[in-house]
């Protein structure tokens, strides 16, 4: 992975670019790698309620009727294509995914793309997706909190028993075992509160801010570095993959050069990861080659 700040392309938007031809898809995954693009993340939704008045940061940003292809599914896929390239999850409403379920299939990915899985979680936002009784909406981060746990000692791969208030098993072997040590990195995309933040720092890899800002995302990264030290982790290590902000033209169309120039401020601000959204910047396919060799190409 090279040093610095590293980019990330979120795929969004994907009826426009694809229209009814959504396993093409597949062929944004090498034409990233071809570019030098480092990372490429999957967001997630396993259905659309009828309340997108209720997100929480603003507009939602893509009509009721896109198609949110399964990210794990998608992301197997683009492993079978590409060699090199990281795989994220931007983010997984793993409460949605019963804790066994989970690990087995990040540790399956995992050792599919050679070890390149990142593993971005979140809690959601919808009471509409939370439809099994076993996996009610309310709750919801105490079971992150509770499958995460039981992710890390599942992908031991070793006859392992837990117990929480939520998961609970005796004596289990899941294998295969994650090819990175420890299981994939996890990335959490959760408020920076004090107590988001310890979790961070007892289980997490990085974070998904959902601001752009530099200015307001700094203060979270120290406050989160902090939490690493106290839990005695290097902060050097966090890791912070968060969306550069999007620069607009006299006309409100996002400018991708004005963009760019923001990404030395994000460095400086300890974002580590600059993610840019697909459907922001790409109008058709034709256009994603060019765009991915922007992105790897801008200074950073």
């Amino acid at each position: 992975m090279r040093e610095g700040l590293r980019v990330s392309i979120t795929l969004s938007g994907l009826a426009r670019l694809f229209g009814d031809r959504l396993a093409s898809v597949a062929e944004l995954g090498p034409a990233a790698e071809v570019a030098g693009i480092d990372q490429i993340a999957v967001p997630d939704h396993l259905a659309i309620g009828p309340r997108t008045d209720r997100y929480p940061y603003g507009r939602f940003p893509l009509p009721p009727d896109e198609p949110w292809l399964e990210p794990l599914t998608l992301l197997a896929v683009l492993a079978g294509a590409t060699r090199q390239i990281r795989l994220a999850t931007g983010v997984l409403i793993a409460p949605l995914r019963p804790a066994l379920l989970l690990a087995k299939t990040a540790a399956t990915l995992d050792v599919l793309s050679g070890g390149r899985l990142d593993l971005g979680v979140g809690l959601g936002w919808q009471p509409e997706e939370f439809t099994d009784a076993g996996l009610p909406f309310e709750g919801r981060a105490a079971r992150l909190d509770d499958a995460l746990r039981a992710c890390r000692a599942l992908w031991s791969g070793e006859k392992v028993s837990f117990r929480s208030e939520t998961v609970s098993f005796e004596e289990l072997i899941c294998r295969p075992r994650p090819l990175q040590p420890g299981g994939p990195p996890i990335w959490f995309g959760v408020a920076a509160t004090e107590a988001n933040a310890a979790r961070i720092a007892e289980l997490g890899a990085g974070w998904l801010p959902m601001a752009t800002d530099p200015e307001a995302i700094a203060p979270d990264v120290a406050r989160l570095r902090r939490a690493f030290q106290k839990a005695g982790r290097d902060p050097a290590d966090l890791g912070v993959r968060a969306n550069a902000p999007v620069a607009t033209t006299a006309a409100g169309k996002p400018d991708l050069d004005a963009t760019l120039k923001q990404l030395p401020r994000l460095r400086e601000a300890g974002v580590t990861v600059a993610g840019f959204a697909l459907a922001r910047f790409v109008r058709s396919q034709d256009e994603i080659p060019a765009f991915c060799q922007r992105l790897a190409s801008a200074d950073r």
